[in-house]
């Protein structure tokens, strides 16, 4: 059910752009990869879902999730086609901020301490939403296994990934669409 080809051809059409921006890092990029434009989208949401399970498929875990808001798509989107194939899995939602009210969690879900998860973002630059994510839900008592993206930009989220000693995957990176990464 994973079309990779098609993914990036909906990726050209649908969420990369070129001009002058400013990434949530900071940096200043002159494309940018709007994977929300992908994760928002029916066929886009279930390519990706799609892809990350088969990216998945060598990895045991019982849950998946990230970051909301970004992740919250993708999170509804892999359950959805674990579901379809059988599968047995559990989301989690990060937030952003704690709430202040009701439960004042900082983890959305029916995850628990012990299980062994994947932090997923959309797409990686340094890392840092996905690392602020894993910092919460290891803080929620679980073991994280894989962060995994939809692109990496390769600005050094795996090297961030990896100084953690967190393994790290994505489904596509910026060089399959031709761009270089930044030092190459």
């Amino acid at each position: 059910m994973y079309d990779r080809a098609r993914l990036m051809a909906l990726f050209h059409q649908r969420a990369l752009k070129f001009g002058d921006f400013t990434l949530a890092s900071g940096k200043k990029s002159s494309y940018f990869l709007d994977g929300k434009q992908i994760s928002l989208h029916s066929e886009g949401l279930r390519l990706v879902s799609y892809g990350l399970l088969d990216l998945l498929e060598d990895i045991p875990f019982d849950a998946i999730g990230g970051m909301s808001i970004g992740a919250d798509p993708i999170v509804g989107g892999v359950l959805t086609a674990a579901a379809e194939t059988g599968r047995d899995l559990t989301g989690f939602l990060v937030r952003k901020e704690v709430k202040d009210h009701g439960t004042k969690r900082a983890v959305e879900g029916p995850v628990t301490a012990g299980m062994k998860v994947v932090v997923i973002d959309d797409v990686v630059t340094t890392g840092g939403s996905a690392l602020a994510a894993v910092d919460r839900i290891v803080e929620h008592g679980c073991e994280v296994v894989m962060v995994v993206g939809i692109i990496d930009r390769k600005e050094g989220g795996a090297a961030n990934f990896a100084e953690r000693k967190l393994p790290f995957r994505s489904l596509l990176t910026i060089e399959d669409f031709g761009i270089k990464p930044p030092g190459a």
